[in-house]
């Protein structure tokens, strides 16, 4: 019980984020996984071309 109670002191203690600045965050997210995924297929598409040129 003293788990539980320690618990729910802490989670009165926690700030949760106001809806605008939620939805502020998960933009960002998605932005930067958007931008790291055309980042990663590109550096492969180069790699792959560089190897396909230098193996033929």
């Amino acid at each position: 019980m003293k788990f539980i109670r320690s618990v729910i002191d802490e989670m009165k203690q926690v700030t949760w984020p106001s809806k605008k600045q939620l939805r502020k965050d998960t933009l960002i997210v998605i932005e930067t996984s958007i931008i790291f995924a055309v980042m990663f297929y590109v550096m492969d598409t180069v790699v792959r071309s560089v190897f396909g040129w230098i193996l033929k």
